[in-house]
């Protein structure tokens, strides 16, 4: 076994001095180029290095590519404007110089590298991508400031648009979930430059590849495409937009990047291009999670999304449940008119509120909702003896919120009072007119109930739940209750804090005290099986 240890030792000590030596190569390769126009050819074998099946050769020739061409660009000796092709180069050979010749060819190099590098995004290894994406993110931080091409100054500049558009078309791939690699990717988005020009070319590949999809779900895709989306945020004043990847002196003010109602415009318009085609349901639920504070604040018109959030709502349980807090801001901030919002919100009450996820969101909201003073009776009415209903085989957790979210109903409208203190006669039958069934508030007859489910609930397993309902015996205090605290309970939490009360309580476990197997003073067992 130890020559083979040594062999192998030996073989790793090779393979590094291998990989050294490669190196080093490939640095004396790109110093003799840049010294010499004679040793152009030298190029040939460092982009030879990026079709190298051995990562370390491939992240090597891409450390190589962006040193020589980030140099050749700030020399400006890459052919600027419309690019000839190699064969009509070739034809016309006479009608250009030696340096245009020249130029021409490291510009060919230069564009058969970038084509690799983007390739390269698409490396089944992690290292080799991430070096491509840094390498193509300086080239394009080299072509902004020493443009190659002829662009349009009133909108782009000279922002490698083009360059960007392609990166951003190979991070959302299709097939291959790129969550690491544009997690990389999301410093370069702290640039304002860079963050325009993603945005527009998130919002030009999504029409591309969901028209060509026909409306079918390309998961992968999207999925690649909210990552990427959910990472941009829009800063709040204008006078923030200070880190621009492109320095440039002449009309910077006039940029389009550099104009926060700009940006505004450009995210409102990939996030609704984005929205508007058919989602997978748990893609639904994560862009509702981060609507209300990481898309609306930024758009220009947040009111768009009234379609989205609307159609939403109507769909049921979790993404019901998630579209509340996007139309709680588009309702309080934007006056959204929304005629039918409490009788889908009174319908949302079911047994399973109280065990998704999102329980303590929606309470928290369905508690602002409700705060109103003007809200008729009959609906604060509907919305109490409904979860007094539900409140029967709730959980312990659920009922330390729901109990006390129901008195706090009550006390905001004292005109609720009937449905505790409720006169009856002898001849009343014992039936409940409460119509569980019905989905219109207006119509479930809950002023003519009361809410005896929490009567019942007085005699709970539980006594922090039995202690609670019985608070509805005696006059209820003018003081709402802070519901907070118990928003988020668990069941865990709750068996904690039950468990350390019950440290400092001696519990008998056994009335008399065994000192042999099955053998004991009243036991049964010991009296019919004793092993004497």
């Amino acid at each position: 076994m130890a020559p083979a240890r040594k062999r192998n030792v030996s073989s790793a000590k090779t393979t590094e001095q291998r990989v050294k030596t490669a190196k080093i190569d490939l640095n004396t390769k790109v110093e003799s180029i840049l010294e010499s126009r004679k040793n152009a050819n030298d190029v040939f074998d460092i982009l030879e290095f990026l079709e190298s099946e051995k990562e370390k050769d491939v992240v090597n020739g891409v450390n190589a590519c962006s040193k020589l061409f980030c140099t050749l660009l700030e020399k400006k000796e890459l052919f600027l404007g419309k690019l000839p092709g190699e064969e009509e180069e070739e034809a016309s050979s006479g009608g250009y110089s030696a340096e245009e010749k020249y130029r021409m060819f490291m510009r060919h190099r230069y564009n058969s590298c970038v084509e690799m590098l983007l390739e390269h995004l698409s490396h089944e290894l992690h290292s080799v991508k991430e070096s491509a994406l840094c390498c193509l993110m300086k080239f394009a931080a080299g072509e902004g400031q020493h443009p190659l091409e002829d662009l349009d100054w009133s909108e782009h500049y000279s922002f490698p648009r083009e360059l960007i558009l392609a990166v951003v078309e190979r991070l959302l791939s299709k097939t291959t979930d790129n969550s690491l690699l544009i997690s990389r990717f999301q410093e370069f988005l702290e640039m304002e430059d860079v963050r325009y020009y993603v945005m527009s070319s998130i919002r030009e590949s999504v029409g591309k590849v969901m028209d060509k999809s026909k409306g079918a779900l390309v998961p992968v895709f999207q999925n690649n495409v909210l990552i990427l989306m959910a990472n941009i945020s829009i800063p709040s004043k204008e006078s923030e937009l200070t880190n621009f990847m492109v320095k440039q002196e002449d009309k910077h003010e006039d940029s389009k990047a550099a104009k926060l109602n700009e940006h505004k415009r450009v995210f409102e318009k990939m996030w609704l291009g984005f929205l508007k085609y058919k989602l997978p349901s748990n893609m639904y639920k994560k862009v509702l999670v981060i609507l209300h504070d990481s898309i609306l604040p930024h758009m220009s018109k947040p009111t768009l999304m009234i379609d989205f959030l609307t159609a939403a709502y109507e769909v049921g349980g979790a993404i019901s449940l998630l579209a509340l807090n996007g139309l709680f801001v588009l309702i309080h901030q934007h006056n959204l008119d929304y005629p039918d919002f409490y009788k889908k919100l009174y319908n949302l009450l079911e047994p399973s509120v109280f065990h998704v996820k999102y329980r303590a969101r929606f309470f928290h909201l369905a508690n602002l909702f409700l705060s109103s003073s003007h809200l008729p009776v009959y609906l604060v009415a509907a919305f109490a003896k409904r979860l007094a209903r539900l409140a029967l085989t709730a959980p312990p957790t659920a009922l330390l919120l729901v109990l006390p979210f129901i008195y706090n109903l009550i006390r905001r409208h004292p005109s609720c009072r009937v449905l505790i203190h409720k006169p009856s006669t002898e001849d009343e039958p014992l039936e409940d007119p409460y119509l569980m069934d019905e989905e219109d508030p207006a119509q479930c007859r809950a002023l003519e109930s009361s809410l005896w489910e929490i009567k019942t609930l007085q005699k709970h397993y539980h006594p922090d739940v039995a202690k609670a309902a019985a608070l509805i015996n005696a006059p209820l205090s003018g003081q709402e209750e802070d519901i907070s605290g118990v928003l988020e309970i668990t069941t865990f939490e709750l068996m904690e804090r039950d468990l350390k009360q019950s440290q400092t309580k001696s519990v008998p476990l056994e009335f008399e005290t065994a000192t042999q197997l099955l053998k004991g003073g009243g036991d049964v067992l010991g009296q019919h099986f004793c092993l004497d």
